[in-house]
């Protein structure tokens, strides 16, 4: 009866641990899930402090991840706006400085913007939007820090 539980033992031994590897293993996975950033974006050159700032964390020119409202620091005429448990991937950040509070970007008669507008990666002032290749950056640190400065036509 002694000589076979010896016999068992190295057999209980080998489940045992082959038990807990499979376990950690599958615990493991479960943790290294998709990997999440904080992203803070800074928004400078705003011109005045009425109204707010729409903010929009962006997958691709039509897809909007996350978006906030902020207010205009009076004081140095900035926002900061943070973005928190984003997956790790490309994004854009669009922002307008909406002063009449109405929730879109307005435009004069012949169809310039009337109020300030930028993008990350702060592409050149043109006609029309800027195109998501040239704005989009990959967001793949724990946290990730851009600043935006607005665009304003005369």
């Amino acid at each position: 009866m002694i000589s076979s539980h010896r016999k068992l033992a190295p057999a209980l031994l080998i489940a045992l641990t082959s038990a807990v590897w499979i376990a950690s293993g599958i615990r493991l996975t479960a943790q290294t899930g998709p990997r999440t950033a904080s992203l803070t974006v800074k928004i400078t050159a705003i011109r005045n402090a009425d109204g707010n700032l729409r903010v929009a964390l962006r997958s691709d020119e039509n897809t909007i991840v996350q978006g906030r409202t902020v207010d205009i620091d009076p004081k140095t005429l900035t926002a900061k706006v943070v973005f928190e448990n984003v997956p790790e991937g490309s994004y854009d950040v669009a922002a307008i400085h909406d002063e009449n509070k109405n929730g879109t970007l307005d435009f004069n008669d012949v169809g310039m913007p009337i109020e300030g507008y930028g993008y990350s990666n702060n592409p050149p002032k043109r006609p029309g939007p800027a195109p998501f290749e040239e704005t989009k950056f990959a967001l793949n640190a724990p946290s990730t820090s851009i600043e935006i400065a607005l665009i304003y036509w005369p």
